[in-house]
């Protein structure tokens, strides 16, 4: 321990405040409303209320996720979501908070259970106390290192979102026929039409095929035990109405010789996974390809789930190959690709992923990059998604999902020139992700640094911390007898008539429907949620209940 330093427990630094009082009623956020409604998550400002009541204004304060203990230092009046935190707040003026919240963010405690931390395991860590003036002085030197710190991440974000710009651009100008226009002049490729008629004629022949090799197997069914299931037999691959010339004029303009279609004129089917298939997880068997497995429009198959399928299971239509396309249907990650250029280990898509079969699949990876572009196929995408909370993307979308193709050669020309240039992105992209990754390392070792007393220099003129602490102890005992003489004057018989309300007491009292969970706190069931129920139940018919949102209104019935 650094000379003048002591160890001392969180508990003795900070007091906790239930947030009971300050959580919002109304989740009816509007950023033109004044008071944030906050969180100790990742979000932090979840939204803006424009209630007036139960404000926290006692700053400045930290609030602690009891479940997850992330926490947030908080110097401006707010509200809270809900009561799964505890706010924090000096035990007295003696006490430098932002150096207690500094601490907080090298404390290690294990959040992988279900419950709440403060009171149980994370008060009681130690934090390394030095004197108040070394605590303003590693405050000073922190806040002056993380400045650098946020303005060089500022830049790289920056940089980031210029490369997302760029990438977009790029597939704009290929889309829209610009990219190769230089190449058409030169090489005068033939007109997609030809592209789609062949397209069409190769589906024809391979369901016909598929006929007839169903009838054989059929045959061959029919002369043994019969045993096994009957061969299915093969779905027609789906007509969908051509798109009409009014459609046509709505999109974009294109190249002479290229041509808008649906995407179920260049598809032998879309499907996606069996519903029933969770029965199904296992540690090992085929590989199971969810939404989260493709969030970066790759499929990437490190944390997949597993399937152990019995041999005749149904769903097998949904087996992923190489040359195939799938999509995101559900879920916020909706309308993103991954194209399987390779063989595969056996594997098949969840209910929330669409597989896309072309009939040519040396169309899908052209089709895999047009569906990235947020001015054509993404944009068509998202344009039929449906939904509110959880966007949900159809198979009948996917099909009626407008498309531009060119011919094969210049469609080979355009996936050239955007994976070389993709190529370039992605390795800045890494780069800039490595920057922000060691700027958190870098955070985390000047955090270290300054709680081992080696960011600053030591002043031997300062009052020690043990020094410190003792006058802290007697500002809290001084603290706590005012408090226990307040209880004292207060009259013991307001106190007891205060717990003893009943229900309808407690709404006589009001002269407005009150939320439930206000009544319960104002009843004499404060301290009893089960006692409470029960009163309301006996009551019920006296008792109008009003719904919103998530909340009940009681006020009693006239």
């Amino acid at each position: 321990m650094v000379n003048g330093w002591i160890e001392v427990e969180f508990e003795q630094l900070v007091d906790y405040i239930q947030p009971t009082e300050f959580i919002v009623e109304s989740t009816d956020y509007k950023d033109s409303f004044k008071i944030p409604v906050l969180t100790a998550g990742k979000s932090f400002i979840k939204g803006y209320t424009n209630e007036t009541h139960g404000i926290f204004n006692n700053l400045p304060a930290i609030i602690f996720d009891d479940f997850t203990t992330a926490s947030k230092y908080v110097n401006f009046p707010f509200k809270v979501k809900s009561s799964a935190m505890k706010i924090l707040v000096p035990s007295c003026d003696l006490i430098n908070l932002k150096y207690v919240f500094l601490g907080m963010q090298i404390t290690d405690v294990r959040s992988d259970t279900h419950k709440r931390y403060w009171i149980s395991d994370f008060a009681k860590k130690t934090i390394p106390l030095p004197p108040l003036n070394e605590q303003n002085r590693i405050i000073d030197k922190i806040e002056e290192l993380f400045s650098d710190l946020d303005n060089g991440i500022d830049n790289l974000k920056l940089a980031q979102n210029q490369l997302k710009v760029y990438r977009q651009a790029l597939l704009k100008s290929a889309f829209e026929g610009k990219l190769t226009e230089q190449w058409r002049k030169e090489n005068n490729p033939e007109p997609a039409e030809k592209l789609l008629e062949r397209i069409k004629v190769e589906r024809k022949k391979r369901y016909e095929q598929e006929l007839k090799d169903w009838k054989e197997a059929v045959k061959v069914w029919g002369k043994g035990t019969k045993k096994e299931r009957k061969p299915s037999k093969p779905s027609a691959p789906i007509d969908y109405p051509s798109l009409k010339q009014v459609d046509i004029e709505e999109l974009p303009v294109i190249p002479e010789n290229w041509i808008w279609t649906r995407n179920n004129e260049i598809l032998y089917y879309v499907t996606s996974g069996s519903r029933d298939w969770k029965k199904y997880y296992s540690d090992k068997g085929a590989f199971f390809i969810r939404t989260q497995d493709i969030k970066t429009n790759k499929l990437d198959l490190d944390g997949a789930a597993f399937v152990d399928l019995p041999i005749n299971v149904e769903g097998k239509r949904s087996l992923v190959q190489k040359g195939d396309l799938l999509m995101t249907i559900t879920g916020a990650n909706v309308g993103k690709v991954a194209y399987i250029k390779d063989d595969i280990p056996e594997s098949y898509v969840s209910q929330s992923v669409a597989l896309m079969k072309p009939v040519n699949v040396k169309i899908t990876p052209y089709l895999q990059l047009y569906f990235q572009s947020d001015v054509y196929g993404g944009k068509m995408i998202s344009g039929l998604v449906y939904g509110v909370g959880r966007p949900v993307l159809s198979l009948e979308n996917m099909r009626e999902a407008p498309v531009v193709i060119c011919s094969f050669e210049e469609q080979e020309q355009i996936i050239a020139e955007i994976e070389s240039q993709f190529s370039i992105i992605e390795n800045l992209e890494q780069t800039i992700n490595d920057g922000i990754r060691k700027s958190e390392f870098l955070r985390q070792s000047i955090l270290k640094k300054a709680f081992e007393g080696k960011l600053v220099a030591q002043d031997p003129n300062d009052e020690p911390a043990a020094e410190l602490m003792k006058r802290i102890k007697a500002e809290k005992k001084k603290y706590l007898e005012e408090q226990k003489q307040q209880k004292k004057r207060t009259p013991k018989k307001i106190k007891k008539m205060s717990k003893e309300l009943s229900i309808e007491e407690v709404l006589k009292a009001s002269d407005k429907p009150m939320l439930a969970k206000d009544v319960w706190q104002q009843s004499k069931h404060k301290e009893n949620i089960e006692e409470f129920y029960a009163e309301l139940k006996k009551i019920q018919n006296s008792i109008k209940e009003v719904k919103k949102g998530t909340e009940s209104l009681l006020s009693l019935a006239k």
